[in-house]
């Protein structure tokens, strides 16, 4: 039921997307998307464009609209990407980054056209940050089926190559004013644009696709390509290291077990695990829906399976729904992480707590229920040690 939910946004992004392409204009496509979409991650808006180009939309068209897509999705991302470790190719590319965007503000803050044309002299050094995307990062997303930024991307870089290329060569044939207009305004803007797609699509995505030993690779041969505007350090085994204890880390299922970073567990041990926690769980996903349960045989509120798939707004009595809406728009926007209350039920003391689900991006995964029957445990007094148990 989630997927076919997840799969429904997609779609009206998609189709408003087309429409925008056909000539919707940008203010009423903006509109549509955050009333009918809302938030969207990096992932999913990488994912829609990706599903673009499979449907037949050519690269110029996509091309074309790159920037017009980074702008509408721009109020939708909802998501604050926590540091990496300073080894990591991302977090590499954006401390160049950090280095364009000084070098871009000279530019724009110069009016002495010998100053500005050594900036820019010096700026060409992107070219490096564009290789090491174009020969390091992109193959390693093709190889995990992902080929929208080496085909859309790719292109971008070398419009902005030109047209640096151009703001370099005819900054003494014409007046100021007009090469401001005509060369520079529009290089240095393309140039942000894509400092933008790289760390609010690209990076997100490359992190959720690609995993540690293809980050390895591409840092190990990221020294052959070179750096711009940092000097990262000389020891590429400290590095490599240093990568490792950070990088994100995913669950594999495979052989019958679920592969985590800390062991390994079948389906049927997860089962029972859950089943028998001291408290009661239930998962609801980021588009609302109740997807999971726990099933313990104390349960404290009955929870039959017809709720599966059900909007968590009508599993609450009318009252309650603006707390609900309120808790659910705060964990989605990042301004808390838990919520918690406690009730008297049925002669029990019951400690109710929801906790905001997100992976290492931060990006909303849902929301956990975690309820608890903790009479007994308010009477506890003193100590009982593991040695005090008697048979």
């Amino acid at each position: 039921m989630a997927e076919i939910l997840k799969d429904k946004k997609k779609q009206i992004v998609k189709d408003i997307i087309k429409r925008l392409h056909q000539g919707l204009s940008f203010e009423e496509a903006k509109e549509m998307l955050i009333k009918e979409v809302g938030s969207l991650t990096s992932y999913e808006i990488a994912e829609i464009e990706q599903s673009l180009i499979n449907e037949g939309v050519s690269i110029d068209e996509i091309k074309k609209f790159c920037n017009v897509h980074a702008l509408l999705f721009e109020e939708t991302i909802k998501q604050k990407v926590k540091e990496l470790s300073r080894s990591h190719p991302v977090e590499l590319f954006k401390l160049e980054n950090r280095k364009i965007e000084k070098i871009v503000n000279e530019i724009k803050e110069e009016k002495d056209i010998q100053r500005i044309k050594e900036l820019l002299l010096k700026l060409k050094n992107i070219d490096i940050h564009y290789v090491r995307k174009e020969q390091l990062l992109f193959p390693y997303l093709e190889k995990a089926g992902f080929y929208g930024p080496s085909k859309v991307m790719w292109g971008k870089h070398n419009d902005i190559r030109e047209m640096l290329k151009n703001a370099i060569n005819k900054i003494e044939e014409i007046s100021f004013d007009e090469y401001k207009q005509k060369y520079l305004s529009v290089l240095l803007e393309e140039v942000e644009s894509m400092i933008f797609k790289e760390e609010n699509i690209l990076f997100p995505t490359s992190l959720e696709k690609l995993k540690l030993e293809d980050w390895v690779e591409i840092l190990k041969q990221s020294s052959e390509v070179g750096y711009c505007f940092i000097t990262p350090p000389e020891d590429m085994n400290l590095m490599i290291e240093e990568l490792k204890k950070t990088s994100i880390e995913k669950a594999e299922f495979t052989d019958g077990k679920i592969k985590f970073p800390s062991g390994e567990l079948s389906l049927e041990e997860i089962l029972n695990i859950l089943n028998n926690l001291p408290v009661d769980i239930t998962f609801i996903n980021r588009d609302d829906k109740v997807v999971y349960f726990s099933e313990s045989k104390d349960r404290i509120f009955f929870r039959p399976r017809a709720v599966l798939g059900r909007d968590v707004r009508n599993c609450h009595p009318p009252q309650s729904l603006d707390k609900v809406e309120k808790i659910l728009n705060d964990f989605k926007n990042n301004i808390r992480d838990v919520a918690d209350f406690w009730i008297n039920f049925k002669g029990k003391f019951v400690y109710i707590r929801y906790f905001a689900i997100r992976n290492k991006l931060s990006e909303y995964l849902g929301t956990l229920e975690v309820t608890q029957d903790i009479t007994e445990i308010k009477k506890l007094e003193g100590e009982k040690r593991l040695l005090d148990e008697k048979n």
